[in-house]
């Protein structure tokens, strides 16, 4: 019994030492732009209600890939171009976004995290 109890205490004190893997704490903007993209983005960029042929990609890590020429990843302006004008197969948003929802889901998607 004195056993179980001194590994029961090394463990959490491991625990405390490490820590417990967590996501990042979001901002109020942050987490207003997640909301905004799982519920227009996320249906097409992540779970592809539409069984479109050519998945659109995931936006998680559009601040940190080369997207454009010369390697250079997607500015703010781009992205929210995109957005609001379409591309490709990509419908336009325009008037579906307020400036504030746009800073919110660019901020949301600077953050990388899914």
């Amino acid at each position: 019994m004195a056993q179980v109890f001194v590994a029961t205490c090394a463990a959490i004190t491991l625990l405390g030492w490490t820590g417990c893997h967590r996501a990042p704490r979001l901002t109020p903007q942050q987490a207003e732009g997640k909301h905004l993209y799982e519920v227009r983005c996320a249906h097409c960029h992540r779970d592809n209600d539409l069984g479109l042929k050519k998945v659109p990609p995931d936006l998680h890590d559009v601040f940190r890939r080369s997207t454009l020429p010369g390697g250079a990843p997607a500015t703010d302006a781009q992205v929210a171009r995109v957005v609001l004008q379409g591309k490709g197969m990509m419908p336009s948003f325009a008037g579906r976004f307020t400036d504030e929802q746009m800073a919110a889901l660019l901020a949301y998607l600077h953050t990388g995290l899914k």
